[in-house]
């Protein structure tokens, strides 16, 4: 005996091309339907009583034309014939309850040679809050549903590449029909062909917990890396030279993640607390390790004044975190009103590495960033929209995109290549010398001294104040650094000191970049 309780999903279209003009859903002439359907054995051997729920959409996406409609009938398993109708208003004295329906289907078995739809009893867990629309097609029409359901033959080639287990049981094929209450009406919409098939629901769930828990991993390495670069750029000199955007689109990047996944949490009883850890580990990553990044290099780039008070830094820092909202919930409306455009919204999204190139070249900075951040945060980012978008057998039913998930991998792949490159030859090095701007060298020579020694005369030596020991400035000696205010230090020690604070050791006036 073949169970028919489950979910189904399939399509449906115009059999005559005859639209409707009083139930707009209909105006389509195809689109997506999804069954909720719950089977229960009855007092007469080969019937079932099937109560459910049929949504029908114009599209992929759930809008204001997608019709809901609850419906109930029996399923004769000699025949694989399922009929059912629209569960709209009736008399409450012809509600009997589920159990009399069990024990009584008699009725159900004969109500389809009736030509009056809404005096079938029943009782099976009505909402309360059905919508007028709904109500007036059970008052007009008679909503009935027509299908023959058989079980599945399964092509084993497909299933092999698909996976062994994931299977689908059974096959529908009907017609849904809405003739109208009064002959002189004609029909509410012309009948409608049906073709869904039965979805493998635990299999869904175990690969909906495997993605959860790589999202889950993926945030735990993104915490070490972020971690690492924290304590590559802890002095006030690294952290001034991270760009603050490229930090802030991270962290709303990692919001936009924790509202998804609580979202869909939410949606999904059965999976709250598999998603719901997913948006935990997310909410970390940016509320308190990014956040606290965002603040120590916002920090770091403050002037400091020793006469300012509380208010003033209240003041900025409400500044700062009014922006940083400001761009998330400004976001969210943008991803509602142009959510077709998705993909390519990620690609602005996924940009965020180009902040940090441009102030690199700008700022003429000297490894602001740990190779190890950069690989390890363009490997994890790329994570979750190649397993959307490349995957074809993903628990999110998204069609694979071979070409965009190429493109978006070799656009994060260029960047993370440019900063590798800036780390190991210097921010500006694949910019031409022409259109570069003056420096400042480190390595030049202070004129009077090196006349001292043209002429042999004895010089007071120099020594360097950072490690208190001779420096040698003569024109061949390549360890030796002058800052712009003419005091001279050793090479190695200047590039330490400037790691930590961009100001002359000596007189603490603000140096150069290198």
């Amino acid at each position: 005996m073949l169970n028919i309780s489950g979910t189904y999903k399939g399509t449906w279209s115009h059999r005559n091309g005859n639209f409707s003009s009083k139930f707009p859903v209909f105006q389509k002439s195809s689109g997506n339907i999804v069954f909720e359907l719950t089977s229960s054995l009855t007092d007469i051997r080969g019937v079932h009583y099937v109560q459910g729920e049929v949504v029908l959409r114009d599209g992929v996406y759930i809008s204001d034309g997608d019709l809901q409609m609850k419906m109930e009938g029996v399923y004769v398993w000699p025949f694989r014939q399922l009929r059912m109708v629209l569960s709209s208003a009736v008399d409450s004295e012809m509600n009997r309850g589920e159990v009399f329906i069990r024990s009584s289907p008699y009725h159900l078995l004969g109500m389809f040679s009736s030509q009056v739809a809404q005096d079938t009893p029943r009782n099976y867990h009505r909402s309360k809050r059905k919508t007028s629309r709904i109500m007036e097609m059970g008052k007009m029409c008679k909503i009935q549903l027509v299908t023959q359901v058989s079980p599945r033959v399964p092509d084993y080639k497909r299933e092999f590449a698909k996976g062994e287990h994931e299977r689908q049981f059974c096959e529908m094929r009907g017609l849904v029909e809405g003739p109208s209450m009064h002959e002189d009406q004609g029909e509410c919409f012309s009948p409608l062909v049906v073709n869904a098939t039965s979805v493998n629901v635990e299999l869904y769930y175990n690969k909906a917990v495997n993605y959860t828990l790589m999202v889950t991993f993926i945030s735990f390495l993104q915490v070490l890396f972020l971690i690492r670069q924290m304590e590559h750029s802890n002095t006030q000199s690294g952290a001034a030279k991270v760009s603050l955007m490229m930090i802030g689109q991270q962290a709303i990047m990692d919001a936009y993640l924790c509202l998804l996944h609580l979202t869909a949490g939410i949606l999904v009883e059965s999976l709250f607390n598999t998603f719901a850890t997913a948006a935990f580990f997310k909410f970390v990553v940016f509320s308190i390790f990014e956040m606290r990044y965002l603040l120590a290099i916002w920090k770091s780039r403050r002037p400091v004044s020793s006469g300012e008070g509380w208010e003033t830094m209240r003041r900025e820092l409400s500044v700062l975190y009014s922006r940083f909202y400001g761009f998330l919930l400004s976001g969210i409306l943008i991803i509602y009103e142009l959510h077709s455009m998705l993909r390519y919204i990620l690609f602005l999204f996924y940009s965020f590495w180009i902040p940090q190139i441009v102030a690199n070249v700008v700022r003429d900075s000297r490894k602001p960033l740990h190779p190890h951040y950069i690989v390890g945060i363009t490997l994890t980012r790329l994570a979750i929209p190649l397993y959307a978008f490349a995957c074809p057998n993903n628990f999110m039913r998204i069609e694979p995109n071979l070409g965009w998930c190429l493109g978006l991998t070799t656009f994060l792949g260029a960047q993370a290549a440019i900063l590798l490159l800036q780390h190991f030859c210097g921010a500006r090095c694949f910019i031409p010398r022409q259109l570069l701007p003056e420096k400042y060298s480190y390595f030049r020579r202070v004129i009077r001294a090196n006349e001292h020694i043209e002429r042999g005369e004895e010089c007071t030596p120099i020594d360097c104040v950072i490690c208190m020991a001779a420096v040698d400035v003569s024109q061949r000696c390549n360890d030796c650094m002058v800052t712009p205010c003419d005091h001279f230090f050793h090479t190695g020690c200047l590039q330490r000191w400037m790691d930590i604070k961009m100001e002359c050791p000596t007189c603490r006036r603000p140096l150069p970049p290198m």
